[in-house]
């Protein structure tokens, strides 16, 4: 009895130690990492196209004034001159104000002589980023030998950003002078200048 009862511990026994490697041995279940999903990339930052055009800005004027008054009052000669407004720009549109003013010595075919045209002007434009396309029209004040006399004028531009500060561009201005100073004389004068402006 007592030999059967060892023999059936020591088989109990044997079974234990013939489990206990397997049991250390076997491998534990592994869980595999959650795949990582990238965020996609930050877009790239707009590129600038220009197209601020708000602010304040001067510069110069080279031209040329074609003046055709009453009877032989005709003349056209070089002008230069400066320039200095402020522009506000509301997006896809600019409207602004400027003073110019122009240097000048037109002989009017012995009539009468033109020494400057000043003028104040209100603009608004269509801003296609780099370039400004505008509408132009005010008073003009034109002083000659025979007086002074205030008119109208309106023309079109354009205006062109070198870089955020320097301006390149042009106007045509059409002028209307009734009765200068009294004197029964009237002109019409069309200016065309190229401008450099720098901007604030």
């Amino acid at each position: 009895m007592k030999c059967t009862i060892m023999i059936t511990a020591l088989a109990g026994l044997g079974t234990s130690l013939v489990a206990l490697p397997a049991l250390a041995g076997s491998p534990t279940e592994t869980v595999a990492p959650e795949p990582v999903i990238a965020s996609p990339p930050p877009p790239p930052p707009p590129v600038s196209l220009g197209g601020d055009w708000g602010g304040f800005y001067g510069g110069l004027q080279l031209g040329n004034l074609d003046v055709d008054g009453t009877g032989a009052a005709d003349g056209d000669d070089v002008t230069f001159g400066f320039h200095g407004g402020y522009n506000y720009d509301f997006g896809q549109f600019v409207v602004g104000g400027e003073f110019d003013y122009d240097f000048g010595d037109i002989d009017l075919g012995g009539a009468a002589t033109v020494d400057n045209v000043m003028r104040l002007k209100l603009k608004a434009g269509y801003d296609l980023g780099r370039t400004l396309i505008y509408a132009t029209a005010g008073a003009a004040r034109v002083d000659t030998s025979l007086g002074n006399e205030t008119g109208e004028f309106l023309g079109l531009g354009v205006a062109y950003q070198i870089n955020d500060r320097f301006v390149v561009g042009g106007e045509v201005l059409e002028h209307r002078f009734d009765d200068i100073s009294g004197s029964g004389v009237d002109a019409d004068a069309t200016a065309v200048t190229v401008r450099a402006s720098l901007r604030f």
